[in-house]
């Protein structure tokens, strides 16, 4: 083999596939330090990145990929895969405007067979790409990549089942970075040195005898960190084995030595599904990292030779953090009062209640399906339940929300965090879609806070009110920095507010983009128009009294939500038709996300290019109205 020991020399993934063994180690701590400089400037997902630095480098010196596909479950974990793909040079664009994107993304390079941010759904797809291939077309072998807590959600297990009925070959890399092994280096590398060198055979066998080959202790060990992955007992096999699967493991995933003939192996012999199962160190390689209670999962940029993040100063306290010291209020006045979260407790500010009542926090791991419906379960018991779930997560246990909640009229509470557009995660974590699909379900009642103060009033509401199911979202980052409140206040449900009353222009706000209207209204104001500001707070039901009165009174009103079309402004729309409204004095107009996705920026630059900015809501008003755009709109 030719050695190339350096990242610079590498031309293409074709080139790892000529590397000696102790070339590709070497090449390993290279990509290794090229992530951590990336994300020193950038901020991303680190911990997870650095996890699987050797594993990256080993998948692409056996496998012939782009041919063969890679696919990387969630996706924050694909760094090294996008130094080693092309991307290198353009790794101080992570997460960034114009930028490449922290995930996945098809659209970026034929080495992103498939792309993922959500979990879990990397085995689903691995086996279309291997029924594609079995069918004729031009791909190879798939391989998904899928960590320990993303296994453990439903979909994960619908399809290994499936894959284990159907047979195919394929591969899953199990990622476990919850479970350590230190095996005696030599023992284990002795054993799996052979592998690759003794004679070709099935795959299974290979499975069989791994456990049965290694020196006592070892065997013991691995036999223990087998059961305490897959459930295995006595003598029926692993989980995975019941599915189907040859296993192979526990392995160190930060060994060459061990990864590499595993992995040759695996390709050579494999007929159907084979699960290997690699241990991990998440943050592996970057001692603030691996000290870090969080092993650095989602940083922010830091200082490389210390690891100090550069977080700016909040001016005002988070919506999160807002909504955790709100329910944790509710909680210590009502003993009923919990709380289930799928995996985010901090994410969610739900870990504010729990250091108080731990016992009454649940945290069901990545599986929102079940904890919508467990939340209905507990709802149906008497309890209070509020699933704090973010947006464009809880799209994932729709199903639940309209089969288990609504349809039996349950009083759970959704608490929906990152509403709206979240910034550097871009499309594939935008809040952009829950006002339409909570308001187009029976029972439901749907509420967004315009800021941290009616956030406060939000959970209160919704932790009095026992009729049926009731949701508020709110965004991510900071609040307004407004006097909070010891406790929030009850709002009448169907009740908005008038915030600032004139006699032209009505904005009807619905959510956090109030603030954004008070600075239109200015803009209008300055251009000569009297502006009403309203508040509606309610999506369903509506105010009707209240949108009786705007029409009624202002030649324009312009309704504005951060969410997609068919949210808040439709439903507007369609009560005023319905009451035949529309069509008269007054021009109604809706300002809502465009119908595309908005890649990654700052989330003002994101409402930016979805033309929802002041100034884009002062033009729209004064279209409609039929004023001279030019000579009264204040420009930005």
């Amino acid at each position: 083999m030719t050695a190339r020991p350096t990242l610079d020399a590498l031309t293409s993934t074709a080139d790892l596939r000529r590397m000696s063994d102790r070339s590709l180690a070497c090449l390993a701590d290279e990509v290794r330090a090229e992530v951590v400089e990336a994300v020193a400037t950038t901020g991303g997902h680190l911990g997870s990145s650095l996890g699987v630095v050797e594993l990256t480098v080993a998948l692409h010196a056996v496998f012939d990929t782009p041919r063969d596909k890679i696919i990387w479950d969630v996706g924050h974990q694909c760094y090294p895969h996008k130094v080693l793909t092309g991307r290198r040079d353009r790794m101080h664009t992570l997460r960034q405007e114009g930028g490449i994107s922290g995930f996945t993304k098809r659209s970026e390079s034929e080495f992103d067979p498939f792309g993922a941010a959500h979990s879990s759904t990397s085995i689903s797809a691995a086996l279309g790409f291997a029924t594609g291939r079995d069918m004729g077309m031009e791909t190879g072998d798939a391989i998904a990549v899928i960590g320990d807590g993303s296994i453990s959600a439903g979909m994960a297990y619908e399809a290994m089942n499936n894959v284990g009925a159907e047979g195919r070959r394929l591969f899953v890399i199990l990622n476990d970075n919850e479970m350590s092994i230190a095996p005696p280096v030599g023992a284990m590398s002795k054993y799996l040195s052979g592998l690759y060198a003794g004679p070709v055979g099935q795959m299974h066998k290979m499975a069989e005898g791994f456990e049965a080959a290694l020196p006592g202790p070892l065997r013991d060990h691995a036999k223990r960190a087998r059961q305490l992955v897959t459930g295995a007992v006595g003598g029926q096999g692993t989980l995975f084995e019941q599915l189907g699967f040859s296993y192979v493991g526990p392995i160190d995933g930060h060994d060459m030595s061990q990864l590499l003939p595993v992995l040759r192996a695996a390709r050579t012999r494999a007929t159907g599904p084979v699960l290997i199962h690699c241990c991990t160190v998440k943050g592996k390689g970057y001692a603030p990292a691996e000290t870090s209670a969080d092993k650095y999962h989602g940083v922010a940029k830091f200082d490389v030779a210390t690891g100090a993040q550069k977080k700016s100063k909040p001016n005002a306290p988070s919506y999160t953090s807002v909504f955790g010291k709100a329910l944790t209020e509710e909680a210590t006045r009502d003993p009923s009062v919990v709380a289930v979260t799928a995996a985010m407790p901090s994410g969610t500010g739900v870990d504010i209640m729990a250091r108080q009542f731990p016992s009454r926090v649940f945290d069901v791991g990545i599986a929102e399906q079940h904890g919508v419906t467990f939340a209905a379960g507990m709802a149906a018991s008497g309890l209070k339940p509020f699933c704090a779930i973010y947006s464009t997560f809880l799209q994932r246990g729709y199903d639940q929300i309209v089969h288990d909640v609504a349809l039996q009229n349950l009083p759970v509470r959704f608490a929906i965090d990152r509403a709206g557009l979240v910034g550097a995660d871009g499309a594939t974590h935008a809040g952009a879609f829950d006002i339409g699909y909570l308001a187009a379900l029976p029972n439901m009642v749907v509420m967004a806070a315009s800021d941290e103060v009616e956030l406060m009033h939000m959970v209160r509401t919704a932790a009095e009110y026992n009729e049926g199911p009731i949701a508020f979202r709110y965004p991510r980052g900071e609040g307004e920095g407004l006097e909070m409140p010891e406790r929030g206040e009850v709002i009448e449900i169907g009740k908005g507010r008038i915030v600032q009353e004139g006699t032209d222009i009505a904005l009807l706000s619905f959510g956090a983009h109030l603030g954004e209207c008070r600075k239109a209204a200015q803009r209008l104001e300055d251009a000569g128009q009297s502006v009403t500001i309203a508040d509606a707070r309610f999506a369903k039901p509506l105010d009707h009294a209240l949108l009786r009165q705007l029409v009624r009174h202002h030649k324009v009103v312009v309704t504005v939500e951060q969410g997609s079309q068919g949210g808040f402004g439709a439903m507007v729309l369609h009560y005023l038709a319905n009451e035949g409204l529309l069509g008269t004095s007054c021009q109604l107009r809706t300002m809502t996300l465009p119908d595309r996705f908005i890649d990654q920026a700052a989330p003002d630059a994101m409402y930016a290019d979805a033309g929802m900015t002041a100034v884009d809501i002062a033009a729209m008003a004064l279209q409609a109205s039929g004023a001279d755009l030019k000579a009264k709109v204040p420009q930005r």
